[in-house]
């Protein structure tokens, strides 16, 4: 057996308000994106793209769940989901009313030119669209950046004679503010989890901290990465591996999903992996002498079985999930071949550590009963996300004051990143917001690739932006602050280490 190391994806799922609950606006405006949704679609390059009809909807109750996809909690199904009351800014932490205007005026004037950056990343057009539009504002741009075919660094520095205002005179260094641009698409179904909305929303944000930086004489340096293969691939962990993320005091970024209208979150992702399984046996006539092959459907059935008796034994919170496929198969031939992609996720990485020795061998033993070999490969782990409190706050009472945006935190999202394996190295937020979806049409559905592209999703993928660049502005302004970000995240790391240590003892003791 062949063991290599795996990855994992990004968000699945689906949360709606009650159909009692809510008004009439709000039926008007799902109606109203259901018209443009399943109506066909034409790309920039006069491509029409049209939504098939679905054969199996789910049923009725799935529809309009009021809360984010992904949680365990229905008892607020009929309930008007309510958006707290933003936090007062205190006085150490406020961003002072003038540098939000002045980033928030230079997003609305690049309005235009972000929303086509987006629809043109949509029809595919990415890594060469970034790197010029980001070359064309002045930014230092390195294409292909550190060996990745579609990675690309994007960096800009502001340094004014005066000093800033909270360095009180104080000689220092230029602190680096990282910002990421996820623009990877689907197989099949495209821009079905958005991320065309997630690099617009990083050049919306290194810009308007480019403008804000020089309007106000602040020093600091941007660092824009174009970040690909999130799923499926790990782009981030290769490129934190090969150094990208050194250099950053702080990152940022955002994602979004299905949600309660003009509402985010700051969601704590889980750890995963994808593998590889290979079974390879011998061909065989499978009327005149079956006796001669060694089935490797049947091995990968043998332990696709395995996998789902083992389910009923393991915690509420883990998932294990996987296809199979083949080559040349038909039914009177005995199969040589067999390929089964899986994906194991749990609430942090050192419970998938366990859990994925459980279902190794479910795999080995299928190959032992079938008399088969077994090849698997495994890539780079995706760790569970880790949002930085002190900058996760700063985002939230922006976009709450500004833009009334309700702000929640969710446990038991079933989604991962590998974003959170840069939380586990530098602090960083993640959050998530809402665009306007149809019922049951939520990331990774056709449905949603068209929601990617719809003017909603662009205006509240402007008010996000806003929030990242107030927090980037903080850390290159503020030392202060950014110390205080540093001790949450020193803090989150010393909890890290001692649960992880706790269940590698658990484990020891049980055996596994």
């Amino acid at each position: 057996m062949e063991l290599e190391a795996g990855c994992g994806g990004c968000f699945c799922g689906l949360r709606f308000r009650s159909p009692k609950s809510r008004n009439k606006t709000s039926v008007a405006l799902v109606e109203e994106t259901k018209k443009t949704i399943t109506s066909p679609q034409v790309n920039e390059r006069g491509e029409t793209a049209s939504l098939p009809e679905s054969q199996n909807p789910p049923p009725s109750y799935l529809h309009y769940i009021n809360h984010w996809y992904g949680s365990p909690d229905i008892t607020t199904t009929n309930t008007l989901w309510t958006p707290e009351k933003p936090p007062a800014y205190s006085e150490e932490e406020d961003i002072p009313p003038e540098v939000l205007a002045t980033m928030e005026k230079h997003l609305k004037a690049l309005s235009p030119q972000l929303r086509q950056l987006s629809l043109d990343i949509w029809g595919r057009y990415a890594h060469d669209r970034l790197t010029a539009l980001m070359t064309s504002h002045g930014f230092d741009v390195t294409p292909h950046y550190l060996g990745l075919a579609t990675a690309f660094r994007a960096a800009y520095t502001h340094a004014p004679t005066s000093k800033s205002p909270n360095e009180k005179g104080a000689a220092r260094s230029t602190r680096v503010i990282g910002v990421n641009a996820e623009m990877d698409a689907l197989p099949g179904i495209g821009h079905a989890c958005g991320h065309n909305l997630i690099a617009m929303a990083g050049v919306g944000v290194a810009l308007a901290l480019k403008a804000a930086l020089a309007a106000h004489g602040v020093p600091g340096t941007i660092v824009l990465l174009g970040t690909p293969a999130e799923e499926g691939g790990g782009g981030k962990i290769q490129l934190l591996e090969r150094g990208a993320y050194r250099e950053m005091d702080a990152c940022v970024m955002c994602h979004p999903a299905a949600g309660p209208e003009n509402s985010a979150m700051m969601w704590k992702s889980v750890a995963a992996q994808h593998m590889e399984i290979e079974f390879f046996g011998h061909g065989a006539h499978a009327g005149a002498a079956p006796w001669e092959g060694q089935n490797a459907l049947d091995a990968a059935f043998v332990a696709y079985s395995a996998i789902s008796a083992l389910r009923q034994q393991i915690k509420p919170d883990h998932r294990v999930h996987g296809v199979v496929s083949g080559r040349n198969w038909a039914p009177n031939v005995i199969p040589d071949y067999a390929l089964l992609k899986y994906i194991v996720r749990a609430p942090t990485w050192a419970e998938l550590e366990v859990l994925r020795e459980r279902i190794l061998a479910c795999f080995q033993a299928a190959a032992l009963a079938t008399a088969c070999k077994v090849k698997i490969s495994m890539d780079h782990g995706y760790y569970e996300l880790r949002n930085n409190s002190v900058l996760g706050g700063v985002f939230s009472r922006v976009v709450g004051h500004q833009y009334g945006m309700g702000m929640s935190t969710a446990e038991g999202i079933n989604a991962s990143t590998d974003f959170g394996n840069v939380t586990f190295e530098l602090p960083a937020i993640h959050p998530a917001y809402a665009i306007r979806t149809e019922p049951n049409g939520a990331n990774h559905t056709p449905q949603f690739a068209q929601s990617a592209r719809s003017k909603q999703a662009h205006e509240q993928t402007l008010k996000v932006a806003l929030g990242l660049a107030a927090v980037g502005f903080k850390v290159l302004d503020d030392a202060k602050f950014m110390a205080k970000a540093k001790e949450a995240f020193e803090a989150a790391k010393a909890a890290h280490e001692a649960t992880t240590s706790f269940a590698s003892d658990v484990a020891l003791a049980h055996g596994e």
